[in-house]
């Protein structure tokens, strides 16, 4: 005996469900195949096990790609731009030396990390402002 749609949109719901209870991702795409082979089953009261089960695994694999699509681009709309760029997020901020710049090198310190700093020579303590950032190296002159 073929299942007929309500078993198609009873599985589709429990999937949905299980993703919303334990968040994975994945089991709501395949809840929205399961929903729409229902719809199919619905609209197409003859269909064999067989053609329901293909129409089920083509909707999974498609709603899968779909749903690897909408988070890639999520993902790139939400992200960080400066995340793993750290060095960038400090341009433009000011903080004291932690040790002098002699020679055209020092050390900075911005919350619990020590940076390497190029600018001109400076006692330790001067405000100064971070101007660039290259790599780990920031570039600072003196705050005025």
């Amino acid at each position: 005996m073929a299942p007929n749609f309500w078993h198609w949109l009873s599985l589709g719901v429990v999937l949905i469900l299980v993703e919303v209870i334990a968040p994975g991702v994945f089991l709501l795409w395949i809840g929205l195949a399961a929903l729409g082979t229902g719809l199919a089953a619905f609209l197409l009261p003859g269909l064999g096990w067989e053609a329901q089960a293909l129409i089920f695994a083509v909707l999974s694999v498609a709603s899968a790609a779909l749903g690897r699509l909408v988070y890639r681009r999520l993902a790139l709309a939400a992200g960080d731009p400066l995340l793993n760029r750290r060095g960038q997020g400090l341009v433009g901020s000011v903080h004291s030396l932690s040790t002098a710049i002699v020679g055209g090198r020092g050390r900075l310190k911005v919350g619990d990390a020590s940076w390497l700093v190029a600018g001109p020579d400076l006692p330790a303590g001067t405000r100064v402002r971070v101007v660039a950032a290259k790599g780990t190296l920031l570039e600072v002159e003196p705050e005025e």
